[in-house]
């Protein structure tokens, strides 16, 4: 089976949050369960410095009036993984951000740039590359979400195509003229094509033409059919029926292990935590802060934005200082945020640390810290979470999207059948955090019940094997049932569930061929 993989970042050529992670862990996972992938993304400065043995596939021509872009066809450095990066210097080599300038406005080429990218996937989706041709075309978020669109309009044969969706929040929309600029047909602009409030809809687009959509969690996948979470778009995926679900994000277990992590000062693993203790010290002392193992450390690691409630985050910070805590945040996002959170690192200082995101710091600190702070207003699914369970770090979440799926609350029941995880709190409020926060603090100073809970966190299986799984069952679905349409089933469960639509398929795929005839 062949699939070509498109999204607007990969670890570790462009990142600029969680979907880069996934684009690349999934993938190779992928290719462990013996599926031929092939990613495809923008070709950024960063990206093209970074990738292996770099190579010129071929040439667009003037594609969109775009002269100079080129696919360059290469390997990422970890994984070995084969990727093919679109070379448009007009289009992808500026200063700032993947999607926004210096300041953090949007590029006001947004449409173009990323219209480019699925003009590009649909191209190799028909065969523009002889040598290899997808069964299936795996397209992530806004960014790639016109390419089933520009796959209709060929007509004649296609790849299958799926959507997943990695935060609904992020839409892709652009006025109405855009479609003229990216050669789209204008009879598309209505309200059961691409047209939302006015505007042209990259996400829209895909979720209407693709044969099939997922998201990245089951309980993200539920509360998206609602108003409170759709962003105007829930009842265009309840008209999807059974071929929306919910897939969790897994991790990479080989780049996000302590027992192996070259960024920390002392290793350690579920058997030995002698090692985190090191870990801490050298986090302490790094950042500034009085080295003390018995001082509790809660780290934030985390876009400054309104969705992962930075702004309460904030507001609780002088709350964790007088209780005796430290507090250590790595990230950036909005410029007023990050003034205000610098404003406490100053006023508390020796207490209180503030540094920009670094990779390798935010594996130090899921290290060093003991507890993590992870709450959102909604999150799809939350990877960050994941990474300090395997540390043996114990999250603080709010009760919505993937943080529900992932961490396991504190409570007398789960408590003393041993499979609490964390600290799980329900509304978006101050009280609601600095609540949970207080009660992790008080379990961390039970030595013995912390120890039993860290162990138990470290314990949890969030590899993407299973979940890489479903997403070959789903791929084989859309290959073998004649309408791709009805190839969704089922919201997919979480770690350790089954579906019977699941168990169907797998008796189907036994008797029948695996590749539909394209």
């Amino acid at each position: 089976m062949r699939v070509l993989f498109v999204a607007s970042e990969v670890f570790p050529l462009a990142k600029s949050g969680g979907l880069a992670d996934v684009s690349s862990a999934l993938p190779m996972a992928l290719t462990r369960q013996g599926i031929d992938v092939r990613l495809l993304m923008p070709g950024y400065p960063s990206a093209l410095a970074r990738l292996i043995d770099p190579c010129v596939e071929a040439r667009f021509g003037s594609l969109l009036g775009i002269k100079d872009a080129t696919l360059v066809s290469g390997r990422l450095a970890h994984s070995h993984l084969p990727i093919w990066l679109i070379d448009a210097p007009s289009l992808f080599d500026r200063p700032g951000g993947l999607y926004q300038d210096g300041h953090g406005r949007d590029w006001p080429d947004n449409a173009l740039r990323f219209g480019f990218l699925a003009h590009a996937a649909a191209m190799i989706a028909r065969g523009f590359l002889p040598q290899w041709k997808p069964d299936i075309v795996h397209v992530n978020d806004w960014h790639a979400g016109l390419t089933p669109l520009l796959l209709a309009l060929g007509g004649g044969p296609k790849p299958a195509t799926l959507l997943t969706i990695h935060n609904l929040a992020y839409q892709g929309n652009f006025p109405p003229e855009t479609l003229s600029v990216l050669g789209i047909p204008n009879r598309f602009f209505r309200t059961d094509g691409v047209e939302f409030h006015g505007q042209v809809s990259f996400l829209k687009a895909g979720i209407r033409l693709s044969d099939s959509v997922t998201t990245v969690s089951p309980n993200y996948a539920k509360e998206v059919l609602t108003p409170e979470f759709g962003c105007g778009m829930d009842g265009i995926l309840r008209d999807r029926g059974e071929s929306f679900c919910g897939i969790l994000n897994g991790i990479d277990t080989d780049l996000w292990n302590p027992a192996t992590d070259p960024h920390l000062a002392n290793p350690y693993d579920v058997h030995d935590m002698s090692g985190k203790r090191a870990c801490k010290a050298d986090l302490q002392s790094s950042f500034g802060l009085r080295v003390d193992r018995d001082r509790p450390l809660i780290g934030f690691v985390s876009r400054l934005a309104h969705q992962k409630m930075a702004d309460v985050v904030l507001e609780s910070v002088p709350s964790i200082a007088a209780a005796g805590a430290q507090f250590v945040l790595v990230g950036e996002g909005d410029p007023a945020l990050a003034a205000a959170f610098q404003h406490l690192g100053d006023r508390y200082r020796g207490s209180i640390a503030i540094r920009t995101y670094d990779e390798a710091l935010a594996h130090r600190l899921y290290a060093g810290a003991d507890i993590l702070l992870a709450p959102a207003r909604f999150e799809p699914c939350g990877l960050t979470q994941m990474y300090a369970l395997r540390y043996g770090t114990l999250p603080v979440v709010r009760k919505t999207g993937g943080l529900a799926d992932t961490v396991a609350d504190t409570t007398g029941a789960m408590l003393s059948c041993d499979m609490a995880t964390g600290f799980v709190f329900e509304d978006a409020t101050l009280p609601a955090l600095v609540g949970a926060i207080e009660r992790a603090l008080a379990l961390y100073r039970q030595p013995l019940i912390w120890r039993r809970l860290q162990q138990q966190a470290m314990l949890r299986d969030f590899s993407w094997n299973e979940s890489a799984a479903k997403y070959m069952l789903l791929y084989s679905r859309l290959l073998v049932i004649g309408n791709p349409q009805s190839a969704g089933g089922c919201v997919m469960g979480g770690r350790g569930k089954s579906c019977e639509t699941g168990s169907h398929m797998t008796r189907v795929l036994r008797g029948r061929s695996s590749r539909r005839s394209i």
